[in-house]
């Protein structure tokens, strides 16, 4: 890929719950494919109140995120060792391999984070309380 261009309101949603073997129940636009990234994923994640990603890890994937909207608990952190952290529309946080991170959105609208991750394996979530350091 050499370059492309993509408005986010020209790409579909969809619904993880529809999916089988996916874990969580969320609405997400896969902007990464629609963008053909090979190096990376790319996906924006809508979050209604309460709704979450558990904590887990990957790995060999690190994983970056950023809030565009709504309020979040993070919770990150080896096994052991997680932190809990705020982090509102602006924050940025990431998790290398076998760092264990989630986060839940605890406002009251709906909530939406950018996240990208590398390499772009197949790498689902693992209990981080079952890795070693």
């Amino acid at each position: 890929m050499e370059y492309e261009v993509l408005n986010l309101d020209d790409v579909s949603l969809t619904d993880l719950a529809e999916i089988e073997d996916v874990p969580v129940d969320l609405d997400i636009k896969p902007v990464g494919k629609q963008l053909g990234l090979s190096e990376m994923r790319a996906t924006v994640w809508y979050f209604e109140p309460g709704e979450e990603i558990q904590y887990h890890a990957h790995s060999e994937q690190e994983e970056l995120f950023f809030v565009l909207e709504g309020e979040f608990s993070l919770k990150i952190g080896r096994s052991g060792e997680e932190e809990y952290v705020d982090a509102g529309p602006g924050t940025f946080w990431a998790a290398g391999p076998e760092v264990g991170h989630g986060h839940r959105n605890v406002g009251d609208e709906q909530g939406v984070v950018l996240a990208f991750g590398a390499p772009p394996v197949d790498d689902p979530g693992l209990d981080p309380h079952g890795l070693e350091d």
